[in-house]
């Protein structure tokens, strides 16, 4: 999602200038931001439609409403948030009372709020209690997925969710280390994966528990099951010629939108391969190196 700079105080959108020329906005058109966040393409759009365009955002994080309230406060005339996943656009976009839109976009990644503020887990870079969770509505969290998965299904999230070739030693050692206490804090979780693979596999690029808490992070809020879900139904609600926007993170995300798009009798394909984010913009915000932005259309 958009992020922020190290220091934590600039807001970065992610391939803003690409995903606004490509969903093109403009005045009088009625636009769904999936992936709210920090508001910094809702803003955009919200922008580049004045003086009477219309945003939908959808945003299940209450940190990223709380944020919102503020900042983008004087579109508040022309901007509906709606608290849910992306995934139930048919329920917002009814609660919105609207029918048709102008074109949808979605930042499939972590937001700064996730990712800087450690209170919830996503990160291991600061010990926290394992949450992961999005919306804090819901009930499952990593703790809960690391205390009553059996070895199997551990060892399937982290292989096919976070392409972790450790997948069984991992599942393995979490198993045993639940039975003599229970696994609730990212040190915790760190310690064990790290002890759980052999020092000659550690990676050399990445931190050793990087594609675990991925795994987790994935399957505690269903997000590969949501990104389909997405791209299933919000097609019906573009008018023709109306552009969809997906920025995603990592192949598993890509590979679905680029199935999806192709697969839709419904729409043609404008980005060939993914764009990508140029050198000034990766120098400007590291988290941006890994975005691929796909695009369709509405025929």
């Amino acid at each position: 999602m958009g992020t922020e700079a190290d220091n934590g105080q600039i807001h970065i959108p992610v391939l803003l200038r690409e995903c606004i020329e490509f969903l093109a906005p403009h005045a009088g058109g009625v636009y769904v931001d999936g992936t709210l966040g920090l508001g910094g393409h809702t803003r955009e759009i919200l922008s580049q439609s004045a003086p009477d365009g219309r945003v939908v955002a959808f945003e299940w994080d209450e940190n990223a409403l709380y944020h919102n309230q503020g900042t983008l406060r004087e579109y508040r005339e022309r901007l509906t948030i709606i608290r849910r996943n992306f995934a139930e656009i048919d329920e917002g976009l009814k609660e919105a009372e609207v029918e048709k839109i102008d074109g949808l976009m979605i930042d499939v990644g972590l937001s700064s709020l996730q990712l800087d503020y450690g209170e919830r887990g996503f990160s291991f870079q600061r010990d926290a209690a394992l949450d992961m969770r999005m919306d804090s509505r819901n009930e499952v969290s990593a703790q809960s997925i690391l205390a009553s998965a059996t070895e199997q299904e551990l060892a399937d999230i982290f292989f096919y969710y976070g392409g972790e070739k450790q997948a069984r030693p991992i599942a393995l050692a979490i198993v045993e280390n639940r039975k003599k206490e229970r696994i609730e804090t990212t040190k915790q979780l760190v310690l064990i994966v790290a002890h759980a693979i052999p020092k000659r596999f550690h990676p050399k690029k990445i931190h050793v528990a990087t594609k675990v808490f991925q795994a987790l992070r994935i399957a505690v809020n269903t997000e590969l099951e949501n990104l389909s879900r997405i791209i299933d139904n919000g097609v019906k609600y573009l008018k023709p010629g109306a552009r969809f926007c997906v920025i995603s993170f990592h192949s598993l995300e890509d590979k679905i939108v680029k199935r999806k798009f192709k697969n839709n009798e419904q729409l043609e394909v404008i980005t060939t391969k993914p764009v990508v984010p140029g050198l000034e913009e990766v120098a400007a915000n590291s988290r941006a190196r890994s975005a691929r932005l796909r695009v369709a259309e509405k025929r």
